[in-house]
């Protein structure tokens, strides 16, 4: 895999937890130095490989090779543990020559890079107090014998060394400084000094102010960008150079991979510290955490001039960038400008050649041709449509090298490239030539630029005239005036060519949709009259026998005969059974055969809702229908959330739940925090909580709680199995940065339906992610990965509002039923008359049914059921 991409960052982490499985030290030595070159390594990482090479470093020379690998370790990144184990390390070889002043020079290193940590820093300075105190314990005299004048001396220095390391400490907000200065009391057999104690106390005021963002930076969780970035702001303003510096550190070491972090500690450093080594490194760690980024590539190499470095180094510098893999073609477009700028500020154009423009000239014809070949076969486009490298170049050869005709036949290129049709292109040549040229080739240009624009025509237009009007002579301006009078005509002719055009698509489209229309209405009357045709031949073949069954009287359609007005919404849903429909119920047989059966209407309260106490009630959808007990059920769910007033589950007219209802709270603090329980499964099924609002009075209200639009942060998955987990798929993801949230989307049972959006915490993080895990397989599927971008939600078109609200179909488990009669063979169904359906799901009566009900249809017995089935 390496082989084919280098670049893989979690492929160099497996390949060398294997090598170390199998105790292939030589390869593993090789793999972690090709992983070094390429990235900079956690303080876990670097922690490993120390730990393996001091184990195998017994002679001299391997000593030194160890240390060669610690001053690498301790130049990634600012960390605390490496230095400590650094200086722990160096004791080791404290009988070579020089061997404590060595030691002493590593820890005061140390102190400098993260003794102002404020949370690990104290373990550094012990570590070296406990070594200068170790050195004065071999500095003592042998019990019973008086020191030499040397011996005192020395002894005196070592005291002194340890009184000054407490003293810089207690100077320093560190945590747990109280245990230390407790400690150096105990110690010291003189009185503290009171610039010590002062200095002290001035610590410890600065500590106090420091506790809530180490506070904080404790109880968060990774990657803590929020928090950091809270503590950079406070430190900003106290203004502490060392202490800025350490915070960056500190947040870079958890969040190597944010670009937007890398350029501000680069900015900072850039134009307050200015230090040289200091500035570059910070440069080379950030292109080498984030490749990808082209600004910290740019800033790299603006460092880089800035400090003078050699001109061979930056131009290696920019080799490498050109390598590191961008992720868009105008990134290309930006690092050979920078490069090119760079290039250009390199030549003294007071000579008429140098070698500095040749490389300059040099490097403008291979950017045209990178861009042209490298990039455009790689993103399908060159990044740089309008050509602004070659503009550039050829206003250096206008303006700094006099040279127009070079500029002239750049532009000639560029027009060649699909530009002839803009007009700010020809004012932008025009420009160039009415500065460094001559009115000659400006009225060239400006003719050609009639001919050829097609966005802004009368712009230039009107350029020409007026040139022509300042300095043109009479047939100059007769010419313009005409060419310019014949390209306008020509314009509008076109234009209302293609008005027209336009205009004829439309009606064809419009006849289009008639004709879909009215073939719609034919085959529905043709079903209509096939249907009619097929119930008069029922009756026929029934006359003798007489009426027999009874149709169910539904409650989603009604004669006009039995009401009056629409019913309302909730009525006309039709109810689903286990089965998709729910089979009907049979009567106890009223004495009466036109007595209305018991299931009727009227037997179901109402469920109204008072508007007034919207803000205290939420609604709840999508629960089981066949859910026990409801309001029982909804009490215990929402009990948790505050006192609950009243629960009014809705039924259906033949008495079951409706799977939704209006839960009400004494407490409007209640009704938000009962918000926060939606999604949450109940039997199965993802329960809905939203606000109680009237879109009849609030159209515009949306309850969807995602973004639909793009999120470069987010990324949209297609093509995963349904088993897949959101654990699972959280492994895949965070592999390539930070993951913040990951949803998996469900239907309204919530079944996985193998999509999910994963939320990154930034778009590099997000980017890089499309590029490793697109095509992707997971559990043998291959998935689709891209930047989540939903499309636009549909709004209904005006033209189909209907006056009243279309009933809401539920359906069951077959799908879509034709109709919603009893469970009765439909060979043996019978209608007095035909009933017809209109679009918006209103039943429309015939003529000949709109003055009387239909007569109830006879009942039939056993015997007439089974001569009829023997007739069929």
């Amino acid at each position: 895999k390496l082989s084919i991409n280098a670049f893989d960052y979690n492929c160099h982490l497996d390949l060398i937890k294997l090598l170390r499985q199998e105790g292939e030290l030589v390869k593993l030595r090789r793999a972690r130095q090709k992983m070094s070159e390429l990235f900079p390594l956690t303080e876990e990482i670097w922690l490993d490989w120390l730990k393996d090479e001091i184990k195998m470093a017994s002679e001299v020379s391997e000593r030194e090779k160890v240390y060669e690998l610690f001053e690498r370790a301790v130049k990634d990144y600012i960390c605390p543990e490496i230095w400590l184990e650094y200086a722990q390390y160096s004791i080791g070889g404290i009988g070579q020559e020089g061997g404590i002043e060595k030691v002493r020079s590593i820890f005061e290193r140390a102190l400098t890079a993260v003794g102002l940590h404020v949370s690990k820093g104290t373990a550094l300075w012990e570590a070296y107090r406990e070594f200068e105190n170790a050195i004065l314990e071999t500095a003592q005299p042998a019990p019973g014998s008086v020191p030499s004048p040397e011996q005192q001396q020395v002894l005196c220095s070592q005291l002194e060394k340890i009184h000054t390391l407490f003293r810089r400490q207690l100077g320093i907000p560190l945590l747990d400084m109280e245990a230390s200065y407790a400690e150096y009391e105990e110690w010291s057999e003189e009185p503290i000094p009171e610039t010590t104690i002062k200095n002290y106390k001035k610590a410890l005021q600065q500590l106090e102010k420091c506790k809530p963002y180490e506070e904080a930076l404790l109880g968060a969780e990774t990657p803590k960008l929020a928090e950091y970035q809270a503590y950079i702001d406070f430190e900003m303003k106290a203004g502490d150079p060392a202490r800025i510096q350490l915070i960056y550190e500190r947040a870079l070491a958890e969040n190597c991979l944010v670009p937007d972090l890398w350029a501000r500690y680069n900015q900072y450093l850039d134009r307050q510290l200015k230090v040289k080594e200091l500035v570059l490194s910070a440069h080379d760690r950030a292109v080498r955490n984030c490749p990808w980024t082209v600004g910290l590539w740019i800033r790299y190499l603006l460092a880089m001039e800035r400090h003078r470095m050699d001109h061979s180094i930056i131009s290696e510098m920019f080799e490498k960038a050109l390598n590191a893999g961008f992720i868009q073609a105008t990134d290309y477009v930006e690092i050979w400008q920078a490069y090119l700028d760079y290039l250009r500020r390199r030549v003294d154009f007071t000579q008429d050649s140098s070698k500095e423009l040749e490389e300059l000239r040099s490097a403008f014809a291979r950017a045209v041709e990178y861009l042209k070949q490298e990039v455009e076969e790689r993103f399908s486009e060159s990044g740089d449509p309008s050509c602004t490298i070659m503009q550039n170049w050829a206003r250096v050869e206008a303006r700094l090298c006099n040279n127009m005709q070079k500029a002239r036949e750049l532009w000639d290129n560029i027009m060649t490239k699909g530009n002839a049709k803009y007009a700010n292109m020809w004012l932008e040549y025009y420009n160039l030539e009415r500065a460094h040229g001559d009115t000659q080739h400006c009225r060239k240009a400006l003719h050609r630029a009639v001919q050829c624009t097609s966005d802004y025509p009368e712009h230039v237009c009107e350029v020409l005239l007026t040139l022509e009007r300042i300095e043109g002579t009479l047939e100059d301006w007769d010419a313009a005036v005409q060419k310019t009078e014949n390209r306008l005509a020509r314009v509008n002719e076109q234009r209302a060519k293609a008005a027209e055009k336009e205009a004829a698509l439309a009606k064809q489209e419009e006849e289009k949709a008639e004709q879909r229309k009215q073939a719609r209405a034919e085959k529905k009357a043709s079903k209509k009259a096939k249907k009619a045709r097929a119930g008069d031949k029922r009756k026929a073949d029934d006359e003798d026998e007489g009426e027999w069954g009874q149709e169910e009287e539904l409650p989603s359609k009604r004669h006009r005969g039995e009401g009056d007005g629409v019913l309302p919404e909730e009525d006309m849903e039709v109810e689903t059974g286990l089965f998709g429909r729910s089979a009907p119920e049979k009567p106890d047989g009223p004495a009466n055969p036109k007595e209305k059966p018991s299931t009727s209407r009227k037997d179901v309260p109402k469920v109204f809702h008072d508007s007034s106490k919207d803000k205290v009630t939420v609604f709840v959808s999508n629960l089981s229908y066949t859910m026990a007990e409801p309001e029982a059920r909804l009490r215990e769910l929402f009990g948790s959330c505050g006192e609950v007033a009243e629960i009014r589950p809705v039924f259906s007219n033949k008495g079951t739940f409706r799977g939704y209802c209006y839960v009400q709270f004494q407490e409007e603090e209640s009704a938000l925090r009962a918000l926060a329980l939606d999604r949450t499964a109940v039997e199965g099924r993802p329960m809905f909580v939203s606000p109680c609002v009237d879109k009849n009075k609030n159209p515009d209200f949306k309850v969807f709680r995602y973004s639909t639009t793009l999120e470069k942060h987010k990324l949209f998955i297609s093509g995963l199995p349904f088993s897949c987990t959101k654990e699972e798929l959280e492994e895949v993801c965070k592999a390539h940065g930070n993951v913040k949230d990951i949803r998996l989307v469900t239907n309204r049972a919530g079944k996985p339906k193998g999509l999910a959006y994963v939320e990154y915490e930034n778009e590099a993080q997000a980017s890089q992610a499309v590029l490793k895990m697109d095509g992707l397989t997971v559990k043998d599927h291959v998935i689709k990965v891209m930047i989540s971008n939903p499309p636009l939600r549909k709004l209904p078109e005006a033209g189909r509002a209907s006056t009243f609200p279309a009933p809401r179909q539920v359906y069951g488990a077959r799908g879509k039923g034709r109709t919603q009669l009893s469970m009765m063979p439909r060979a043996l169904q019978r209608q007095s008359h035909p009933v017809a359906k209109a679009e918006n799901g209103m039943v429309q009566n015939s003529p000949a049914t709109s003055s009387e009900p239909p007569a109830e249809p006879k009942k039939m017995s056993n015997a007439d059921f089974a001569k009829m089935l023997l007739k069929k």
